[in-house]
């Protein structure tokens, strides 16, 4: 009988964390949950808590832990700008402290560490599309910095423990991720747009709506972090959708889903808000046979079944 992977998945209560934890335990994998609960949510996991290959811990990865692990999902850190942009100083602290107990845990027990990084490293960026080799405008004292600088560092870190400790590490630069189990107020806009709309209120788009997103739908992007934490290549390797859209483009395609009636609000484009933000994939197809399948409007469409359902509209 094959022993099967131990799995640990920090920020494993998170909207991308509780769908890496369903595809590991449907292929019967044991997998440990940690989070602490700052944008994750239980109910996010609540099928896999009388499972005997399933473990939830609340714990905070700014403090150490000692578990025995094969593989290390770290994916734990507020990833919205209204959550990290909450307790600024506490993002900082998740993606570097937090990352090097991770290492410091992986090293001890010989384990392989998947970091999820982001497209964020690459700020503002004045390389459009992004490749893996650009690296980043990044506004060190802005805003956004606790998250960017954050992830900066959290790369820094994993490419120091492999070169000087040989540990195996694989970074994966995620581009903006939807689908359902995202949090409604998370001040993305994916789902500011939908809750908006399904609400009837005006749908708010900053600046003139002309700055550009991918979106990749969730199961795409569990399937590339899998395949890279399963490949050879450390990485950092952008995972993303590459086909490119504006926001306005996007509200358009949300109104016209739900209420075509609806009008949209003007604000003003928050301070270091990328213009631009579109992935070169070459390195993932290359090297994972990986790219996106799922369309937006198929994915628009799952999206907005789940969040009626929150919502009870």
């Amino acid at each position: 009988m094959a022993i099967s992977v131990r799995n640990l998945v920090t920020g494993g209560a998170g909207f991308l964390g509780s769908h890496l934890v369903d595809r590991l335990m449907k292929a019967g994998e044991e997998v440990i949950c940690l989070d602490n609960y700052f944008t994750g949510n239980k109910q996010n996991v609540k099928q896999w808590i009388s499972n005997p290959k399933f473990e939830l811990i609340r714990h905070d990865v700014t403090k150490p832990i000692q578990l025995e692990v094969d593989r290390i999902w770290h994916l734990a850190c507020p990833a919205s700008p209204v959550s990290y942009q909450h307790n600024p100083i506490k993002t900082s602290k998740t993606s570097f402290i937090g990352t090097y107990n991770m290492l410091g845990l992986a090293r001890r027990v010989n384990a392989r560490l998947l970091l999820a990084s982001t497209s964020e490293v690459y700020g503002d960026p004045e390389v459009h599309p992004q490749p893996e080799s650009y690296r980043g405008s990044v506004n060190t004292i802005g805003i956004r910095s606790c998250y960017d600088e954050g992830k900066r560092i959290a790369e820094t870190l994993c490419f120091d423990y492999k070169r000087m400790h040989g540990m195996e590490v694989r970074v994966a630069r995620i581009f903006n991720t939807y689908g359902p189990r995202m949090a409604f107020d998370d001040g993305r806009v994916v789902s500011n747009f939908v809750v908006q709309a399904l609400q009837n209120k005006p749908i708010t788009i900053y600046g003139d709506g002309s700055q550009s997103r991918s979106f990749c739908y969730v199961d795409d992007l569990i399937e590339g972090l899998i395949r890279l934490m399963n490949g050879n290549q450390a990485g950092p390797i952008n995972l993303g959708n590459p086909k490119e859209i504006t926001v306005l483009q996007l509200a358009e395609l949300v109104r016209s889903k739900i209420n075509p009636d609806l009008e949209f609000l003007r604000q003003p484009l928050p301070q270091d808000d990328p213009l631009q933000r579109q992935p070169i994939i070459n390195l993932a197809k290359k090297e994972l046979d990986w790219q996106p399948r799922i369309e937006l409007e198929d994915g628009l469409e799952k999206t907005i079944k789940y969040f009626k359902k929150q919502l009870i509209v």
